[in-house]
């Protein structure tokens, strides 16, 4: 049975090869098309998590999508972004566009990329997965640990929500500045951080994972904190209702798909987000429209599960509404931001943690980096008492640390009270109008 079964996946992978071969991805990037955006189009021939892997490309070159139409209903992925650098001009550096163009392009196997997350194996360093229940002061016990245990953090990603806490961090041996490969010692790192995460909290688990496997990082940590169901619902206080991203999902009967709506403060990485997890929840994207230009981003997408089918119940269309507020809500950055740049050494995100904890600070999310020696960190806080960060205490710590080492960025913009809802609108609606269904109606049909 297993030999059938290696021989029909080897007989896919082929297939697919063929298919590439016969159609290679056709990439074209204008900037004369639109007015203020590079328009990227790219036609593929279609396969299950594409979608997801081209949004990841852009993504991962912090290039902002401010509108996006896709369609790949049949055999064809046809998707038109139109995209802006940070300070929202278009794309022009030469090693971007090249970059784009062999990633999604000929050159580019999204199917056998798709395969290889977590997978590939790394001699730099050893990833630490680390999923718990969230308090103050715990990414300074951790770091603590590892510093204890002569482990370097060279790169650190820590995002929590709904009272849990998920983390990848990438750590060297302080010796070698390598991975750290003995079993008996890889070992007591997982136990002892798995002690950590623990805590007193008996009544959630915690979870602890050390390989050497090469992931994407912030792909990785969605999977984590849906794992640990961190979208089921806790009142934390920390968002009302208006604050909430606005998610509906309505069963279009006519054709049998789910159509998902999203209206959100727009912000960097929406659209990621929202992929990833539809992606995970293994949900197909057959068309959708993006509409981010302004201070609010519009989402929709027509999807079915990779059963086939539409969403089947009720229940299945809560799931569905909670997790994708849960991904949108995951990254929202709560707190002051604290940019730290210095000499890295082992011991440094230990030593700042653990002045943040003693002056009654608490990190909410943080991205750990080391580029050319230089340890490049990036910190959202919060009072651990959940009142107003004291700009006395920011002082305080800028004067131990160092004053040109951290600096304030400034407290996150407050997001802004939902606007009054208005009806439902479906940008793609257009798409599939014809002369006999041009007035159609959403169903909700659940059987």
């Amino acid at each position: 049975m297993e030999v059938s079964m290696s021989f029909s996946h080897d007989m896919d992978d082929e297939y697919e090869k063929l298919i590439r071969r016969m159609n290679p991805p056709r990439v074209v990037i204008d900037n004369k098309a639109c007015k203020n955006a590079t328009v990227i189009r790219v036609d593929s021939a279609n396969e299950y998590g594409i979608l997801l892997e081209v949004v990841q490309v852009l993504t991962d070159l912090n290039l902002i999508v401010t509108k996006a139409y896709i369609s790949s209903d049949g055999g064809w992925f046809m998707d038109v972004f139109n995209v802006t650098d940070q300070d929202g001009n278009k794309v022009t550096d030469e090693g971007v566009l090249e970059y784009i163009q062999k990633s999604l392009g000929p050159e580019a196997c999204f199917a056998s990329s798709m395969r290889t997350v977590g997978v590939k194996q790394s001699t730099d360093h050893t990833a630490i997965e680390l999923t718990g229940s969230d308090r103050p002061g715990l990414l300074s016990e951790v770091s603590a640990v590892l510093t204890n245990l002569k482990c370097n953090v060279v790169s650190a990603e820590v995002w929590t929500h709904n009272t849990r806490a998920a983390s990848v961090m990438h750590v060297t041996d302080e010796e070698t500045g390598l991975a750290v490969t003995d079993p008996q010692r890889l070992a007591r790192i997982k136990e002892l951080l798995c002690n950590v995460l623990k805590g007193s909290n008996k009544t959630r688990g915690a979870r602890t994972v050390v390989s050497h496997a090469v992931t994407h990082t912030e792909r990785r940590l969605h999977q984590m904190m849906f794992a640990d169901r961190d979208y089921e619902r806790v009142d934390d206080g920390l968002l009302d209702d208006n604050q909430r991203p606005n998610v509906n999902v309505v069963n279009w009967q006519d054709k049998d798909y789910s159509v998902v709506t999203i209206r959100s403060k727009d912000r960097p990485k929406l659209l990621f987000d929202t992929v990833c997890t539809l992606t995970d929840m293994q949900y197909v994207v057959f068309h959708a429209s993006i509409d981010a230009e302004g201070p609010e981003a519009y989402q929709e997408y027509y999807i079915r599960h990779i059963d086939g089918s539409p969403v089947k119940s009720d229940a299945e269309r809560q799931r569905v509404i909670q997790c994708l507020e849960a991904a949108i809500e995951r990254r929202v950055s709560e707190g002051l931001k604290l940019e730290l740049c210095t000499t890295d050494r082992v011991g440094l995100l230990s030593d700042v943690t653990r002045i943040f904890r003693e002056n009654s600070l608490t990190v909410t999310r943080a991205e750990v980096a080391t580029k050319a020696g230089k340890a490049v960190n990036t910190f959202y806080v919060r009072d651990a008492s959940g009142y107003p960060v004291d700009s006395k205490t920011i002082e305080a710590i800028r004067q131990v640390i160092g004053q040109t080492i951290l600096k304030v960025k400034g407290s996150p913009e407050d997001p802004k009270p939902g606007s009054e809802e208005s009806p439902t609108r479906f940008l793609f609606g257009g798409l599939f109008k014809s002369r006999s269904f041009v007035n159609f109606k959403l169903i909700r049909s659940y059987s």
